[in-house]
């Protein structure tokens, strides 16, 4: 039976003629005759509405260079007309073609369209210019200024709708600080931008954009919008969310999404945010731009609430995000990265959430999705994991431990984004608290080692996280994994840690060594290496009155070495109160006095290992503390607020009893 086939030489043909009809096109685009310059315009336009590849195509050819000489050099209405639309089309959603006619200085020749006495040119060089603020290439415009105050009013003011809707789109563009926030609404711009709310399509969908940006954040803002005409256009934004096209109805819930997130007192009726969850969980579905959009929506919106992802997983969120990871069809990395951090919120405090997500068989698309090109989807599946690893079930069942995750997860540690670095981090100090598993695979990977290097990074975040997951890593670690991580780090790597100039970073140092220095007698001599460097360090940083966080950390490290041999014992004497005496401005006083209990906590078991009364030499330390009125200091505490300090103010008492102190 004869077989129909195509070879590879008509492919070739086909695409050559396509590329010879695009030259002939271009070529005419600087003809010096009217009639052929407008079909070759309108060919143009034509060919690449909707059509990445035609774009690039005529992008190579040089295509807006020529048709932004047109728009400059031509007097005729259908020339601009077409010019203009040619160039928005450019512009629509393709930051290359953006890049183009910016560059190809077509901005101020377009804005000049405004002016025009015609409508159809006024048109064209508004939906144009709507189209180039949609990308973040778009000039700002300084709202400080009166000049551009003035012409952004005289945009909002004006009759034609996609000229009020240029305005609009110009505000969510350039507006981004609460200073250029409060300008604009003193100025009187949410009195403009609700009258849009009762226009066109079009107008409807700038508008909430607008406000969405002129409200983020901002309380005085919202209580303003919230305030006009006693609520009426909250209500109308809230009525958006049941409009009939899926992009209005969008905008309209991430615009209540911005109203909850910076004023969650205007939605205290659960009927309005079940409303909101649900419509959100419906837009996901929406397979454009709208569907894209939803998932950071649905993030944003349930981000550290537990009611809200109650109601969302009551309304069957994670079956719905998994089925839409699952169809197979390549998602726009907007989407993966917003559905991704939708399940991370959904499994950050509800363990429901998180067996229901990871009875989904979701581990492989996770996996899947570490590998992503798109370092935010990356960063996504990374917080994704990291939530998912608060799960002590899963986790205590090797669900996260195995080389299928392990792997890649290390794999991570060195991506060029920092983002992601830090986001890898994040999972890793969850997974790695799985003390029930030996780690061998994270080791044999080179984690360790990755992460030490990682705790050098210049950025204060990476360092911080690293040392987070070192922190958990040498948490109950045996002594075997101890020695590893010590011997890449030593004395003075330590030192540079604890003596870091962000104090996070040297928070996250010391509590790294209150974990290396945790258990055995063996697990303090680290602290000992290189005459004690490690030790004088600790007590240096104590001395120079650190911030609470610190200051608890650091002396829960005394507390470990304290609780060691008499040696060990006198070397914390020392450190609490060298010689000369002055140094010391008696820390441990300011300590026990701070408005802090973990920090006072600290202080007195340090003082219980100090002077147990096993101790050889607990009662001459017991004088000292005595005679430098720490011992009186707790008679005055009997009564502490906290009741962990109060007990270990007791087991104190009970020691110096046993000295004949009463």
């Amino acid at each position: 039976m004869p077989t129909t086939t195509t070879s590879s030489s008509s492919f070739s043909s086909a695409a050559s003629s396509s590329g010879n009809r695009q030259a002939d096109v271009f070529s005419r685009l600087a003809s010096s005759d009217p009639e052929v310059k407008l079909k070759a315009l309108r060919e143009v336009k034509n060919q690449i509405i909707g059509n990445r590849t035609k774009k690039l195509s005529f992008l190579k050819l040089g295509a807006v260079p020529a048709i932004a000489s047109a728009l400059s050099d031509s007097e005729c209405n259908s020339i601009l007309v077409q010019s203009a639309a040619a160039l928005g089309s450019f512009a629509c959603g393709f930051e290359a073609g953006v890049q183009a006619v910016l560059g190809a200085g077509a901005f101020p020749a377009l804005l000049r369209l405004l002016t025009s006495s015609d409508e159809k040119v006024v048109d064209a060089g508004a939906r144009s210019l709507r189209m180039i603020f949609q990308s973040n290439q778009a000039p700002k415009y300084d709202f400080l200024q009166e000049k551009n105050m003035e012409f952004l009013f005289s945009l909002l003011n004006s009759e034609n709708e996609n000229v009020s809707g240029l305005g609009a789109s110009i505000i969510a563009h350039a507006c981004g600080t609460t200073v250029e926030q409060q300008v604009l609404c003193d100025a009187g711009v949410l009195e403009k931008l609700v009258i849009l709310l009762e226009g066109s399509l079009s107008q409807r969908e700038a508008c909430l954009e607008s406000l969405a940006t002129v409200l983020k954040n901002n309380p005085e803002a919202v209580s303003r919008f919230v305030g006009l005409e006693a609520g009426r256009y909250l209500s109308s934004v809230t009525e958006l969310t049941k409009d009939r096209y899926p992009r209005t109805r969008l905008l309209s819930c991430l615009c209540l999404v911005v109203i909850y997130n910076t004023s969650p007192s205007y939605f205290l009726n659960m009927g309005t945010k079940s409303s909101l969850v649900t419509t959100l969980l419906e837009l996901l579905n929406d397979p454009g731009q709208s569907g894209d959009d939803a998932a950071l929506g649905l993030s944003s919106l349930i981000a550290e609430k537990e009611d809200l992802q109650k109601l969302a997983y009551e309304a069957n969120a994670i079956k719905n995000i998994v089925d839409i990871l699952k169809t197979g069809s390549e998602l726009h990395p907007k989407r993966l990265q917003g559905l991704f951090l939708s399940l991370a919120e959904l499994c950050s405090k509800l363990e429901d959430c998180r067996c229901s997500f990871l009875s989904l068989e979701m581990l492989d698309l996770l996996v899947n999705a570490l590998r992503h090109k798109n370092a935010d989807v990356r960063t996504a599946a990374c917080i994704c994991f990291r939530n998912a690893a608060r799960s002590v079930k899963n986790l205590s069942a090797g669900r996260f431990t195995n080389d299928h995750v392990m792997l890649p997860l290390v794999q991570l540690l060195h991506d060029p984004s920092s983002s992601v670095q830090v986001a890898v981090l994040g999972a890793l100090s969850n997974i790695v608290l799985d003390f029930s598993s030996p780690k061998s695979t994270f080791i044999e990977y080179g984690g360790i080692k990755q992460l030490i290097e990682l705790s050098k990074s210049m950025d204060p975040n990476t360092r911080c996280s690293a040392l987070r997951a070192l922190r958990n890593l040498m948490f109950l670690a045996d002594k075997k994994r101890k020695e590893l991580f010590y011997s890449e780090v030593k004395a003075q790597g330590f030192v540079s840690l604890i003596s870091d100039p962000e104090p996070t970073v040297q928070e996250q140092g010391l509590a790294l060594l209150r974990n290396l220095v945790d258990g055995c007698i063996n697990s303090i001599e680290f602290v000992f290496d290189e005459e004690g460097l490690i030790l004088d360090t600790v007590g240096r940083q104590l001395r120079k009155s650190p911030q609470a966080q610190m200051a608890i950390q650091g002396m829960y490290v005394l507390t470990n070495v304290a609780s060691g041999t008499e040696l060990h014992k006198e070397a914390v004497m020392q450190q609490l109160f060298p010689q000369p005496q002055a140094e010391s401005n008696n820390f441990m006083l300011k300590f026990l006095q701070s408005h802090e209990s973990q920090l006072r906590s600290a202080t007195v078991w340090t003082i219980i290992n100090l002077i147990s009364p096993s101790s050889p030499g607990a009662l001459d330390r017991h004088v000292k503390l005595r005679e430098e009125g720490i011992i009186p200091q707790l008679k005055n505490m009997v009564n502490d607020a906290c009741l962990d300090v109060k007990i270990r103010i007791r087991t104190v008492l009970s020691q110096s009893m046993s000295f004949g102190d009463n």
